[in-house]
């Protein structure tokens, strides 16, 4: 019988208005009914919604929840990060998400960081084990890669430099995971990969995410989805059983947990959680 209390985190964005705060409160408010190991939130190109990140994981703090926070290196500075590792270690963040990030539009190349492993070497050279690093994984290869092999390296790399554990870019096609992990495996990286879920709400939204992150989406999925035209009561009801039975797959063969996209909305996480038994 499968253990009902299987890990599960989630992710958010820090929102841009009044209403969006009050909104994402609501919506955590639902979502901690799933107890989340965590719950973390992501950083803009560049820092740049840096105070909303760190206001966002504060809150999710104060409601006595783990919290973590995305932290990305692109055009930083040492000095800018030893600050910002300062701020977050004084508001008791014990956990991050440490990335490259992407570069804000109009911006040269900049900053004393190239790479994720770059960052995550330097926290740990900084602040020794008071963080957890969770870093990013990619099972249908990092858009930017020139090979899977050298994107598989790149992964090693920022294990080896103290990464803890990953969560993975989003995908639909488990047998991508499961080749990723048994790949890092076999090179001697062995730490939990965690799957990143994303919830299928709307058709065009998730064509457009996934073009510009490189996760594929499978041609049958495609498909089914563009046969529903604009009936989004039919979109959410396959993309429900389509993710479900992704999931289940997963935990079946022996994933970790599950890191859930939320795009700060709980119906459908909450929803694939519940015929998870979760």
């Amino acid at each position: 019988m499968t253990p009902t209390r299987f890990p599960v985190s989630i992710e958010f964005f820090p929102p841009k208005t009044p209403e969006g705060v009050e909104k994402l409160r609501v919506v955590r408010q639902q979502l901690y009914a799933l107890k989340p190991e965590f719950c973390s939130v992501t950083f803009g190109a560049g820092g740049s919604t840096q105070e909303g990140t760190f206001s966002t994981v504060s809150a999710i703090l104060a409601e006595g929840v783990p919290a973590v926070s995305h932290f990305s290196c692109i055009g930083a500075t040492r000095e800018r990060v030893r600050e910002q590792l300062a701020i977050l270690k004084t508001m008791g963040v014990n956990r991050l998400v440490a990335l490259r990030g992407d570069l804000p539009s109009g911006y040269g190349t900049g900053g004393e960081f190239h790479y994720a492993s770059d960052l995550v070497a330097f926290i740990r050279s900084e602040t020794g084990d008071d963080f957890h690093i969770e870093v990013a994984a990619y099972p249908e290869t990092h858009p930017q890669a020139k090979s899977p092999e050298s994107d598989l390296k790149a992964f090693a790399a920022k294990v080896h430099a103290g990464a803890n554990s990953a969560i993975t870019q989003y995908f639909y096609n488990p047998d991508a995971y499961f080749r990723f992990v048994e790949e890092a495996d076999a090179i001697g990286v062995q730490v939990p990969v965690v799957p990143g879920i994303m919830p299928i709400a709307s058709s065009s939204q998730l064509m457009r995410f996934s073009d510009t992150c490189g996760a594929e989406i499978p041609r049958w999925i495609r498909l089914r989805l563009q046969s529903f035209g604009d009936d989004t009561a039919s979109i959410k009801a396959f993309g429900l059983d389509v993710v479900t039975d992704l999931c289940e797959q997963l935990r079946s063969g022996g994933a970790p947990g599950l890191h859930f996209y939320s795009m700060n909305q709980s119906v459908a996480t909450m929803e694939i959680c519940r015929r998870l038994g979760l």
